[in-house]
């Protein structure tokens, strides 16, 4: 309007009739409580990407209207820095004692930034709370000033262009508490009735007044048809209910227009509503198939943790499981704000609960492993202070009484494993090579081996000359196998076995059982025991000589049970063999 100086009209051309005001209640189009739009999902993120996006969030220009997202970060980012650094513990070889934390320096980084943004939001709501009680006082003085205004009842020249005045004063004064905004305004709106009630408008003014606010109406009018055709339905309902808030905010339009301009309102308005109901069924149906999956995956965790494991291999796999259940549900969406912090806080309990147990079960563990370490230590020393012995037969019983021993032991660290093993191992097979050495003839087993090596040689390389003198040879390679003594246990299948095929290549599978039945003349019964007694000494020697050759690791166990009670069926068996040689001697 211009501020020119409008002649006071007479009495005939001016309406003495107050415009009717528009109800500030939006019947049909009445707004229902938004409901907080979901913040993104950073479960998925690692830790330096959960600090660098509270970095990106408390650098941003809106970073104080973001606050929801930088809570979703916190949380995020502790719940994986717990998980990891559960991890981390589980996956340790042994508990390591005053460690440095390799979590210590992306935990204070993240505090530090998350700190100076509370620190901001702090500072920044107590800003606004005091901005918002200025313009309080701000509008209180607006309400004044209209009474003020009322109660002159000048000359309408004078008192419209204030009144539009004040108006605009109050819709450029930002918001108040929100405990007075509806005091405020219906004092406000009252005043304002009371000024088209007292004051003689004329009526270019008053048309001026409509028209002007007909304008303004028709472009909130196609901002909430925009909205309306907007796909981002909470982003548009949000914005509508600012449209509504300024709507309130202007007077009248002509009486003509009145009904068309709040009913074309009211259809768009109507539109988002019903996009924005709809979107909020659909999340709703959405959220609770979530809830019934995610319990699903709290039965699951549940009867996890409620499951005894008996060893490390069962602990592996309950939690290979347990992590599968954890990917699943991160996969799966938010259930309704009701029950999303009650199903998240089952399922979280669930899975501490297991890992609690895990944690109790290796934390014993370890100390087993160590006492285990220990305990072989002490029979690498004993081995070490045996392995420059003479007493060739006594020191064997002893060494082979300490790898009893350490088979018994079970498990020590992975670390240690190799290193104590070898330990032990090389002062066994210091003191057994030596006693090689100065083995006897007749026990000279690796001998006897290059021996039946140099047979299966000869055999190969064997061309026939004939049915006759195939046969001769034949039973002089039989012959002069069988007198040859033993060889090491370890190689005793192997080298039969080349034998055994070298014999089948040259003279067929027959020779095989031909060779049984030419053996030396039938001697007598005590001979017959005395080589049988020799031959299980031999064998005896050979098992406990080559105990100490194996290595200890969980398939080795098996076979060294197997070698002891060898020996101990062939011990019995000597202990028959030699009472039964004392009888036919007496």
């Amino acid at each position: 309007m211009s501020e020119e100086i409008i002649p006071e009209a007479n009495a005939s051309d001016v309406e003495l009739q107050k415009p009717e005001l528009e109800e500030t209640v939006l019947d049909e189009a009445v707004i229902e409580p938004a409901q907080e739009e979901e913040t993104p999902d950073y479960q998925g993120k690692s830790l330096s990407e959960l600090v660098a996006s509270l970095q990106e969030v408390a650098a941003s220009d809106d970073r104080m209207n973001l606050y929801k997202k930088v809570e979703a970060i916190k949380a995020a980012f502790y719940k994986k820095l717990q998980k990891e650094k559960e991890n981390a513990l589980l996956k340790a070889e042994e508990v390591l004692e005053d460690a440095a934390n390799p979590f210590l320096a992306i935990e204070e980084g993240f505090k530090e930034v998350y700190a100076q943004y509370k620190k901001e939001r702090a500072q920044y709501n107590e800003k606004m709370e005091q901005e918002r009680k200025h313009n309080l006082e701000l509008k209180k003085q607006v309400i004044e000033d209209l009474k003020a205004l009322i109660e002159k009842q000048e000359d309408v020249n004078a008192t419209f262009p204030m009144f539009r005045e004040i108006q605009d004063r109050w819709r450029a004064i930002g918001p108040v508490p929100a405990g007075d905004v509806a005091d405020i305004n219906k004092t406000y709106f009252l005043y304002v009735e009371q000024f088209y009630d007292l004051v003689k408008i004329n009526r270019e003014l008053r048309d001026e007044d409509f028209r002007r606010n007909l304008e303004v109406k028709q472009q909130f009018c196609e901002k909430a048809e925009a909205l309306a055709q907007e796909k981002d339905v909470v982003n548009a309902f949000r914005e509508l209910q600012k449209l509504h808030e300024q709507w309130k905010e202007y007077g009248p339009v002509a009486k003509e227009y009145r009904e068309e301009i709040w009913n074309r309102f009211k259809a768009a308005t109507a539109v988002v509503n019903r996009s924005y109901q709809a979107y909020y069924v659909e999340l709703k149906a959405k959220q609770e198939e979530n809830l019934a999956a995610k319990t699903v995956l709290c039965e699951k965790a549940e009867a996890i943790a409620a499951t005894e494991a008996s060893g490390s291999n069962d602990w592996n796999k309950l939690s290979h499981e347990i992590e599968l259940l954890q990917q699943e549900w991160r996969k799966i969406g938010f259930a309704s704000r009701k029950e999303n912090q009650k199903i998240y806080d089952r399922f979280k309990a669930a899975c501490d609960a297991f890992f609690v147990k895990k944690r109790a079960f290796y934390t014993e563990y370890k100390d087993n492993l160590k006492a285990n370490l220990q305990k072989k230590i002490a029979l690498c020393e004993a081995a070490e202070a045996l392995k420059t012995s003479t007493e060739w037969k006594k020191t064997a019983q002893q060494l082979q009484e300490l790898q009893r021993q350490w088979k018994e032991i079970g498990a020590v660290p992975y670390r240690n494993s190799d290193e104590v093993w070898k330990r032990f191992r090389a002062a066994c097979d210091e003191f057994f090579a030596e006693r090689d050495k100065n083995a006897k003839p007749e026990n000279d087993f690796y001998r006897n081996l290059k021996t039946k090596r140099a047979i299966i040689k000869e055999i190969s390389e064997y061309s026939s000359q004939g049915a006759q003198k195939d046969s001769e040879a034949l039973k002089d390679f039989q012959t002069r196998w069988n007198e040859t003594g033993f060889v090491p246990f370890k190689e005793k299948d192997k080298v039969n076995a080349e034998y055994k095929e070298a014999i089948k290549a040259k003279f067929g599978v027959s020779a095989l059982s031909e060779g049984r039945q030419n053996r030396k003349p039938a001697r007598s019964e005590k001979e017959l025991l005395i080589d049988k007694f020799n031959r299980l000494q031999q064998d005896i020697a050979t098992y406990e000589n080559n105990i100490g050759f194996f290595a200890a690791g969980k398939g080795a166990e098996s076979m060294i049970s197997a070698m002891r009670k060898k020996i101990e069926t062939a011990k019995d068996e000597l202990a028959a063999l030699a009472e039964r040689i004392r009888k036919i001697e007496e």
